[in-house]
This record gives structure tokens, sequence and C-alpha cells, in this order.
């Protein structure tokens, strides 16, 4: 379980998230959706403290976070959070004087203190899984952007997080290069990995998340099942702007 309470966060005097809670359940996905500056990445970067909040408290498994303006988080405290958590960024972001195998071992490696044939087995079953263990020993420049975020993904599982966190992971693809990202993360959550999402594409959402959390200006307007925010929300604003989704929508949706 991930709670998130009365959370806060300031960039100078601007407010750009205001008091938001949120309680993630474990092996479900949730998709943030709102117009752009609503603050979705932020609340995203906040759960693995890239943002740091103001106010609030973060809870995810056993551990427990409270934020204030006067006083950060211990910098262990912040390092086992991250630990839990993986990221997957919209640009990829892998080392790109590292070979994809290496990407995925450089972590366990450096972080977790992993030998390096263990790592390297680790790494192959998690190349194997998103589709590209063929590319292994390929440099990144050499890879197309789907093939580049699934590396990313892989490097992201590496650890066995308890949380995956997507940041727009299609939004630097074309469609086709996208397909091949979406079928990825639509099976980890067939597997039942806990995902929490911000993804550009309406139609992500409504393909892979259970649950959708609409902000707008730093508040949570409305959340609740995809299938009710998709096709039945009871907010204007919310509607209008699930209005745009032109795909057939899911006629799958668990209840």
């Amino acid at each position: 379980m991930i709670r998130l309470d009365k959370i806060e966060k300031y960039f100078g005097d601007h407010r750009v998230l205001n008091s938001v809670d949120l309680a993630l359940a474990q092996g479900n996905v949730t998709a943030l959706i709102g117009p752009s500056g609503s603050g979705k990445s932020t609340l995203l970067r906040c759960v693995n403290l890239l943002e740091v909040p103001e106010a609030g408290s973060l809870e995810l498994g056993d551990q427990r976070i409270e934020f204030s303006r006067t006083e950060k988080p211990s910098k262990e405290a912040v390092l086992a959070m991250r630990r839990r958590t993986g990221m997957v960024f919209q640009n990829f972001q892998l080392f790109p004087h590292r070979t994809v195998i290496e990407n995925v071992m450089e972590g366990l490696i450096t972080v977790q203190k992993w030998d390096r044939e263990r790592a390297r087995v680790r790494a192959l079953e998690l190349l194997e899984k998103v589709g590209i263990a063929h590319k292994a020993d390929a440099w990144p420049v050499t890879l197309s952007g789907g093939q580049q975020q699934r590396v990313a993904i892989a490097r992201a599982l590496a650890p066995s997080p308890e949380v995956l966190l997507c940041d727009e992971p299609t939004s630097a693809l074309d469609p086709g290069l996208a397909a091949e990202v979406v079928e990825v993360l639509r099976q980890l959550a067939k597997e039942g990995m806990t995902m929490l999402m911000a993804p550009h594409d309406l139609r992500l959402a409504a393909s892979i998340a259970r649950n959708v959390v609409f902000l707008s200006n730093g508040s949570i307007v409305e959340q609740g099942h995809s299938r009710d925010i998709f096709t039945r929300p009871k907010q204007p604003e919310p509607a209008s702007f699930v209005s745009t989704l032109t795909q057939t929508l899911p006629d799958n949706w668990e209840d």
C-alpha cells in the first residue's frame, strides 16, 4: 500500500500540489490524468522523492516519512524509500557509454552491491521479459526509441521495486514504437505489478489502469475506477477532458 496524505509542493511561491490525498492498493495500476501543468509529474516524482514535499506524509509499506518546510527528511530515509520504487522517464535516460545489459546491471552492482555474474543473470532475465534480450550487447544509440524505453523499464525493474512509477512513458515515441512499450506495461499489469503512471495519452490510461485520478491546478478533482472516469465522470472538468478520448474504450474492464 502507498499512501500520500495532505501532500503540498511549492516551486518558489507557486503551490504545485495542494493538500493531495491518495492511496494506491498493492497490485493495481493507477493513472494520473489532467491538463498540462496540473501537477501529475510532480506528484509522481514526490513518491520517490525526486521532489521533496513541503508538507504532508508519504507511506510505503512499513516506511513513513513526514514532511515540513523547516526540516528535510534524512538522506537515509530518502534512499530507503527510493530503493522501494522504480522510475521510468519519458526520455529513457540510459547511460550512452554502457551497453544495454550494462545499463540494467549498473544499479544492481553500484547500489545493491551485487556481484557482476548475479547482476548479469538478473539483467538477462529482465531483458527477455521486455522482449529485447537479443540487443543485450548493443549500444543505446543503435536502438529505436521503443527499444530504449523497454531497456529503461528493465532497468527500473532490476531491484524488484514494490511500485513502478512511469512519467509519460510513451510521449517521446511515435505510435508504432509506443505500442511496443504499452504491451510491456500491459503485461506487467497482468502480472500484478503495482504501478503509478502519468501518461500523456489517455488511451494508455484507459487500456491499462484500473484506477484513474484527475488532477487540476494541483488538486484532485475526481478519482475512481477507470471505467467510471472515462464513461461517466461526475465533475464537468474531467468530463470535458476525457471527451477527447477517441479510441473505442475497453469492454473488459474489471469490476
